[in-house]
């Protein structure tokens, strides 16, 4: 027999609370990914605001001490002593290059490949300060192809303070390669032991030479890289315009259902 109106009316009305209470259930979870959605796309956006004003300060700070009166090695090595950066000071130091133990760092200089040529120098207090003297063509890497750049005898070197890495930047970097003397990254520690000087012997950063011209041309100095990439604005205005659209798609979806 079919069955009666009555049972058929009385188990559309029991579906019906469980039906409600499961669209309740489904809004509830919608707006708490949507609440979490929004939140995380602000942060991403206010993160890289942060990190656009920690840039641009950065990169006023660079501007401030290139033009800045050079400083000893000395001031350089008290503000390193009291945990200041170095990075990018003006200085000026006098002494004499030990050419023959010169290290080569694999590097680009206006599209042309080669190295930038670090050569202890030899101060008067016994110690070596690895000078960036500036970039060779990759057919220059020896010395015996630029002898007339070899300086010896006292020098005045004027440059900037770099201060040394702790570890290599990234894994895609490749290892140095101490044993044909080719680093492809800096790695002050390597750098010295390579030629046999201890740490006690060196000083803690390098020096990047400035661009006063060497003899036939070579090295080629003044090769400090400024040119920090700074896309931070353009990111956050990514993510909160993400943010915007996410917020506009709600409304409009929110709008059709109240017309439904």
């Amino acid at each position: 027999m079919p069955p009666k109106a009555s049972s058929i009316v009385t188990e559309a009305q029991a579906e019906r609370p469980a039906a409600i209470a499961w669209s309740g259930r489904k809004k509830i979870a919608t707006g708490i990914l949507f609440l979490l959605a929004l939140a995380i796309l602000l942060s991403l956006g206010t993160w890289q605001v942060r990190r656009l004003h920690w840039k641009e300060q950065l990169l006023a700070d660079i501007a401030e001490r290139r033009a800045a009166k050079p400083a000893s090695l000395a001031e350089i090595e008290a503000l390193a002593a009291r945990g200041e950066d170095v990075d990018y000071r003006a200085m000026t130091v006098s002494g004499r290059f030990v050419n023959n133990k010169e290290r080569h760092f694999f590097a680009t200089y206006r599209g042309q490949t080669g190295f930038y040529v670090y050569t202890p120098l030899l101060m008067a207090d016994g110690r070596f300060l690895f000078v960036n003297r500036g970039f060779v063509p990759y057919e220059n890497k020896e010395p015996e192809m630029r002898m007339q750049g070899q300086l010896t005898g006292q020098v005045t070197v004027n440059g900037l303070a770099r201060a040394k890495l702790a570890e290599k930047p990234s894994s895609i970097v490749p290892d140095n390669d101490p044993a044909k003397n080719i680093f492809y990254w800096k790695d002050l520690d390597a750098m010295a032991a390579t030629t046999g000087l201890s740490s006690a012997e060196v000083v803690s950063f390098f020096m990047d030479a400035d661009a006063t011209r060497n003899p036939a041309g070579m090295p080629i100095g003044g090769v400090t890289q400024f040119e920090l990439p700074n896309n931070h604005l353009q990111y956050a205005l990514t993510w909160y315009g993400l943010a915007a659209a996410l917020v506009a798609v709600a409304g409009t979806m929110w709008l059709r259902r109240r017309k439904d």
